[in-house]
């Protein structure tokens, strides 16, 4: 057992370094070949290294490196995740903004387009992709990614709103610094970011499932075999076509275990009738893998 832990462990620990080099070949891509070209400011820290880049370069002439500055700005952070997080975690977020910062400075600037709207879809896509597979895989991309999971565990609350007035600020400064044009520019970059990596990142999404089966422990046993998810039942339900008796089972589950909570549906009972809707908060325990 012992050996097959190891394993697992071994196999989980290539598959991040490799999403973290994915991740890192996304970041400067979006970087070298969109944002800087069309002057698109990205998102959070990486925004925030453009942005001291910027200024730096037109106003005091030293020409400090994007990459370098992004490993820089995260320091702060690496240390907060370090005692609030857990010790891999940070090793992984470390490895992750390291290579992104060579790679940044490997991948010499490609200039495709200067249109800022193609580059500010493009590069947001390209960078909202990898920071999705990114943290699908349990490895944070850092900046506001470890702000958010610190606030999140201590109060139950999202950051949206620390989100929203930082990415503001970046985009006033966009307009400040290329004209008011490019702060709309990189505020369309910065939406396209954040949808795509939504779509691709799935572990945040809280959905309630509904299932109603006439074989309950049957789906209790292969759902929770499959996730570790606690579950409801309520007895004495009636189907009102053929008045058999069934049960009604309540979980909830996060959007990135919905392919594994099928799949136990599958074994257990085809014949049940499952729904999912979103949620917007819970109250209460809801068990999160450790990172």
């Amino acid at each position: 057992m012992n050996d097959l832990q190891q394993l697992i462990e071994r196999h989980q620990y290539t598959g991040r370094l490799g999403t973290a080099f994915i991740y890192s070949i996304c970041v400067s891509i979006a970087l070298n070949f969109f944002w800087n070209p069309g002057h698109i400011y990205s998102s959070g820290i990486t925004g925030a290294a453009q942005l001291v880049h910027t200024l730096s370069t037109r106003y005091l002439g030293v020409d400090l490196g994007i990459g370098e500055l992004l490993f820089a700005l995260n320091i702060p952070l690496f240390i907060l995740a370090w005692f609030k997080i857990s010790h891999r975690f940070t090793f992984f977020t470390v490895i992750a903004v390291g290579l992104s910062t060579i790679m940044i400075r490997v991948l010499h600037p490609v200039t495709l387009t200067t249109d800022p709207i193609i580059c500010a879809i493009f590069g947001g896509a390209v960078n909202g992709f990898g920071t999705g597979l990114a943290l699908r895989y349990g490895i944070s991309t850092g900046g506001l990614d470890i702000l958010g999971i610190v606030i999140r565990r201590a109060t139950g609350r999202k950051i949206g709103t620390i989100n929203m007035m930082f990415n503001a600020f970046i985009v006033i400064a966009a307009g400040f610094v290329f004209g008011w044009p490019y702060a709309f520019y990189s505020a369309i970059g910065i939406f396209i970011n954040a949808r795509v990596m939504d779509m691709v990142y799935t572990r945040q999404q809280r959905l309630q499932v509904m299932i109603i089966t006439d074989r309950p422990k049957t789906v209790i046993d292969s759902v929770q075999h499959h996730i570790r998810r606690g579950i409801t039942i309520v007895h004495g339900a009636e189907g009102a076509y053929r008045h058999n008796k069934k049960a009604i089972l309540f979980t909830v589950i996060s959007g990135y275990e919905v392919g594994e909570l099928q799949e136990a549906i599958n074994e257990s009972d085809p014949k049940s009738f499952v729904s999912l809707s979103n949620i917007e908060r819970i109250l209460g325990t809801f068990y999160e893998p450790r990172l």
